[in-house]
């Protein structure tokens, strides 16, 4: 070795001892002196989360591939009265975590051989799905009291009154879905399969009855739970549930909902179980009795459901003048449909069509509650006028026509009018896009053609008038009229993310 590289070969070993030393002698430390990272603060929420009981870690399957429409009464007029913490994350909600689908032949040890044909383990996998759509409500209706009832009442967020309202007798429902489930599991064989279960649906299926008391306090528990999100520990209690993993991305209400989506889902289950039965099988005729049971039961829930709607909308008018009292609204037994539109000026209207009037109003507060001032006389849908404007057609306040205005502000319009002397008005309507336009559009002409049906039959003796129609069997994309329209566009939205039988043209309507 040359002399003059001698120094930097001792400094080259002596860097390696050092760098071998550390390393022998780095765990040794690390034990002994504290750590220099940063530890991120515990949330405030430690102090809710023991509250909350805890939550089956097994990935949590989705509801039957529900579909997740909620009747929507929200209040698009109600300004946020509360700002956001700063503790609280501005992060606006991932997309809904939906459980894993199972099938049957993938959950029990299913040896498919030339015995079974491709019929029967469709049929065999509908069942399946009936029955862990069961397991899965039950699984959502404990959630919802545990991990939202109980919380907020044992930390006050709100009384034990409020929490009736809004929950109603949603506890009264898992004993029944609890039944339905042990009697289909007490009939399973080994492989999972089930030879009849037309019996124990035409046994089990009135015991729904009772969803008739949920069903109609819903309109005045979405109202009570919207209000009170404009107190803050309410709403902070909520957001931090939202974002916890249990909910799946789902609020309150999508759960409070679920037994309502459920209950609607049943036609189509037992039309999918009954499709791919045999004829000659002896689950075909009780198949055919239960679907005739649960169309009654779901067809009566749907008219008194509407007829609480009604009543609820119709407690919470304003009339500026006796004359603006009408008795076609007194008289009224549903609510066709409703929602917020805006006229040619821009100001926001909460319209209302009942069975045979429109009510044009403004949504205002009146002692601490969400409340509706006519802001014109009562259209009689009789005397009423629709005529749908092209785009570009509505002159905003006064501007010329489109000139200097948002081709966007110009858009979806359709006006109303009545002709009758001094009683005449005139209201061009925008709605929020094209598809709730022509859901307004359907509504107000079906309105007409019942009312002008009506008259006809009233002329001949004995056709009764005024019984509330009947929805279930109608189509998503047509007229679902109880529900609020500006909700719709969303609606469609989730039912096409949804993975329902798409060949099926009966679909959920409104409850």
């Amino acid at each position: 070795m040359v002399a003059k590289d001698y120094p930097c070969y001792l400094s080259a070993k002596r860097a390696n001892f050092a760098l071998e030393a550390q390393t022998v002698t780095s765990p040794a430390k690390e034990t002994e002196e504290p750590s220099n990272k940063r530890v991120k603060p515990l949330s405030r929420v430690t102090s809710l989360a023991s509250l909350i009981p805890p939550v089956r870690a097994t990935p949590l399957k989705r509801f039957s591939q529900t579909l997740q429409r909620s009747i929507s009464f929200r209040s698009e007029s109600r300004p946020d009265l509360f700002s956001p913490r700063p503790w609280s994350r501005n992060v606006p909600p991932a997309n809904t975590k939906r459980r894993d689908s199972k099938l049957w032949s993938e959950t029990f040890d299913v040896c498919v051989n030339h015995m079974l044909t491709s019929k029967e383990i469709k049929r065999q996998e509908a069942i399946f799905e009936l029955s862990q759509g069961e397991e899965d409500l039950i699984e959502d209706l404990k959630l919802a009291k545990k991990a939202y009832h109980d919380p907020m009442l044992k930390l006050s967020i709100m009384t034990e009154q409020e929490l009736n309202q809004i929950f109603g007798t949603l506890d009264s429902l898992i004993p029944l879905h609890e039944d339905l489930l042990r009697r289909l599991q007490e009939v399973r064989k080994p492989d999972g399969s089930i030879d009849h279960v037309g019996h124990i649906l035409v046994g089990w299926l009135p015991c729904l009855n009772s969803y008739d008391s949920y069903c109609s306090n819903q309109v005045a528990a979405k109202a009570l739970l919207d209000h009170k999100k404009q107190d803050h520990r309410v709403q902070d209690f909520l957001q931090r549930c939202l974002e916890s993993p249990f909910s799946r991305k789902l609020d309150l209400w999508n759960f409070l909902d679920i037994p309502r989506s459920r209950l609607v889902k049943y036609p189509l289950l037992l039309r999918e179980i009954l499709r791919h039965t045999p004829n000659d099988h002896p689950d075909q005729q009780h198949l055919e009795e239960a679907i005739n049971i649960i169309q009654g039961i779901v067809a009566e829930i749907n008219i008194k459901t509407g007829e609480s709607e009604c009543q609820y909308y119709k407690e919470r008018l304003i009339y500026l003048e006796e004359g603006q009292r009408d008795s076609l609204i007194d008289n009224s037994r549903a609510v066709c449909c409703h929602g917020e539109l805006k006229n040619n000026r821009g100001v926001k209207l909460h319209v209302f069509l009942f069975e045979e009037v429109l009510v044009i109003t403004r949504a205002v507060t009146h002692n601490e509650q969400l409340c509706y001032q006519l802001y014109r006389q009562p259209i009689p849908v009789r005397e009423l006028l629709l005529e749908d404007l092209q785009d570009g057609e509505v002159r905003l306040g006064g501007s010329l026509r489109g000139a200097f205005s948002n081709n966007e502000r110009i858009k979806n319009f359709f006006r109303v009018s009545l002709k009758n002397g001094s009683k005449s008005q005139t209201h061009s309507l925008q709605a929020n896009d094209s598809f709730n336009k022509q859901q307004w559009l359907n509504c107000i002409r079906q309105a007409k053609e019942k009312v002008a049906a009506g008259t006809a039959e009233a002329r001949l003796p004995g056709c009764p008038r005024g019984e509330a129609p009947e929805r279930m069997e109608q189509s998503d994309c047509e007229s679902d009229c109880s529900m609020d329209t500006s909700e719709l566009g969303a609606d469609c939205e989730r039912m096409e993310q949804t993975n329902s039988w798409d060949s099926q043209k009966q679909i959920e309507t409104n409850v």
